[in-house]
């Protein structure tokens, strides 16, 4: 005959490792971190298309990957994939941030960050002046549109290369707020699975 606990003992295992981490979820992260690669390493200003990868990202991830079982220790299952689902959240919300931070000076203030990109604008409305300084007299509107694009492609280099620099602290901030977030939701739980074990034990 069977062994009805050899069944119990085999449908617990079963779904312990269901919970623990389904077949496939190293490659939802793996999709996540090619993707913030090739916005990351794009060249030329961060535009507003980095926004949607980087949402996109988030929900790809909130809704096909989960967390094992919580379990203590720093060595565990659990703590090693809270550490790789936090940075590569970290990493996503960094890029969804990047264009706005680089056109947004509230969401950005870093002090003596921003300051010399403006100078550098004008700086090159000069060059440009000079360069084309024989359009002056023919056509002076189209100087002064030259000196404009000038500059705003000379400050928007600036900007972009000033939030890229500062784009881990914004990463690595994100992480550590994911991560202290699930951990503690995640002990939670535990703890209130373990008191209802105790309090309604199975009966024999």
């Amino acid at each position: 005959m069977d062994d009805p606990s050899a069944h119990e003992a085999g449908r617990s295992a079963a779904k312990s490792a269901g919970h623990d981490g389904p077949p496939g979820q190293p490659g939802v992260i793996g999709i996540a971190l090619a993707a913030v690669l090739a916005a990351a390493l794009a060249q030329g200003s961060w535009e507003w298309f980095s926004t949607y990868i980087g949402v996109t990202l988030l929900a790809l991830i909130f809704s096909f990957y989960r967390l094992p079982t919580w379990r203590p220790g720093l060595g565990s299952a659990y703590t090693r994939n809270l550490a790789a689902y936090s940075l590569v959240v970290g990493l996503c919300v960094a890029i969804a941030l990047a264009p706005a931070m680089q056109r947004w000076a509230w969401l950005f203030p870093m002090p003596g960050s921003r300051e010399g990109c403006p100078e550098l604008g004008a700086y090159e409305e000069i060059q440009a002046e000079a360069a084309l300084a024989d359009l002056a007299g023919r056509d002076p509107a189209a100087l002064a549109r030259a000196q404009r694009v000038h500059s705003h492609e000379a400050v928007a280099d600036c900007l972009t290369t000033t939030t890229t620099r500062w784009l881990p602290v914004y990463g690595v901030a994100a992480a550590v707020l994911v991560g202290l977030g699930a951990w503690s939701l995640a002990r939670a739980r535990a703890r209130e699975e373990t008191t209802a074990a105790r309090r309604n034990p199975p009966r024999g």
